[in-house]
């Protein structure tokens, strides 16, 4: 069942300490400072897929758990809760929070590098915004985003199943994983790709985070 346009935190299931987290966050240039400020969840002791509220307990998050918070955040600010899932071959995929301005799509997103980040308002449409992650969009020297979703609606599914969960939201992430995906390029223009030079692949080693081992900070 859908929930009301511009919902209380209350209505979301929010405690008071949580609510006044958001409370600060008016705009989606604040929304992303706050997610880019969470320390990288590099996931030590297995995959996790934390709740809006674990992640705020915790203070870290990996991508799609920092694109719920935002995506929260966008709904307490009278925005629809959109996410966007970033799929790619051979590589990690990659999720975002969108909104929009004056009819463009911009998004808020959590990456350890600096490539897959913050998307300003000025993209006519999904399909424009999700090919400005394309080029730097990689795994060493291999270009690897192949599709993506349309806009998903997270007020669709329980608060409890992506909020206030206390167990892993592994449902949520299946739902946005099952969503309808569209191919960005032709497997024709795929095989065509010119592979990363020496000095795009140096700046790809620029992390935010570091963790105990290289490899492992630049997954995330």
């Amino acid at each position: 069942m859908s929930r009301p346009r511009r919902p209380t935190p209350a209505a979301l299931g929010l405690s008071a300490a949580e609510a006044a987290v958001f409370r600060k966050l008016t705009t989606p240039e604040r929304i992303q400072a706050f997610v880019t400020a969470l320390r990288t969840n590099f996931e030590r002791g297995g995959d996790t897929l934390l709740s809006v509220r674990r992640v705020i307990a915790r203070r870290h998050a990996h991508c799609i758990e920092a694109a719920f918070v935002a995506a929260c955040g966008l709904w307490l600010l009278g925005e629809p809760p959109l996410l966007m899932d970033l799929q790619a071959e051979g590589d990690s995929d990659h999720v975002v929070a969108l909104f929009r301005r004056d009819g463009c799509w911009g998004a808020i997103s959590k990456s350890n590098h600096v490539w897959l980040r913050w998307r300003d308002p000025v993209y006519r449409s999904p399909r424009e915004l999700a090919m400005s992650y394309f080029h730097e969009y990689c795994a060493d020297e291999r270009k690897t985003l192949r599709t993506y979703s349309r806009p998903f609606d997270l007020s669709r599914l329980p608060t409890a199943m992506w909020i206030t969960n206390s167990e892993e939201c592994w449902e949520a992430g299946a739902r946005l994983d099952d969503s309808r995906h569209y191919r960005l390029i032709t497997r024709a223009q795929a095989r065509r790709l010119a592979p990363r030079d020496a000095t795009e692949r140096r700046a790809g080693d620029l992390v935010q985070f570091e963790s105990r081992d290289r490899r492992t900070a630049r997954k995330y």
